[in-house]
C-alpha cells in the first residue's frame, strides 16, 4: 500500500480540488448570466394618468331591496324575568351534598 502523503496522492487531490472549484465557478457564472438576461425582457409599467371623471359603474349583481336586519330587542317582560337556565336542573341522584367549610 502506498503511503498517504505521497506526491501522487497530493497532486491528484489538488487537481480534484481545482476541478471542483472550476466547475463551481462555471455554474455561478452561467447562473449570473441567466439572471441578468432574464431581466432584459421586462419593462416597467407606468401608472395610468388620473382622469377628471370617475369610471363608469358596471352592474355587479343584485342589491337587497329590504332594509338591513336590526338587532333583536327583548320584551319588557323577558327583561324583568331575567335569564332562564339553558338546561333543566340536574336529577337528585346527580347532585352532591354541600361542601363543608374548613
Amino acid at each position: 500500500m502506498a503511503p498517504i502523503n505521497s506526491k501522487r496522492t497530493l497532486r491528484r487531490d489538488l487537481w480534484l480540488a481545482a476541478g471542483l472549484l472550476g466547475v463551481g465557478a462555471l455554474v455561478a457564472i452561467i447562473s449570473f448570466t441567466e439572471i441578468k438576461a432574464g431581466h432584459l425582457d421586462h419593462m416597467a409599467q407606468a401608472t395610468p394618468e388620473p382622469s377628471a371623471t370617475p369610471a363608469e359603474s358596471k352592474p355587479g349583481g343584485t342589491r337587497p331591496t329590504t332594509p338591513a336586519p336590526e338587532p333583536a330587542r327583548p320584551d319588557t317582560s323577558a327583561v324583568q324575568e331575567g335569564a332562564k337556565p339553558a338546561l333543566p336542573p340536574a336529577p337528585a341522584e346527580k347532585v352532591a351534598p354541600p361542601m363543608e367549610k374548613k
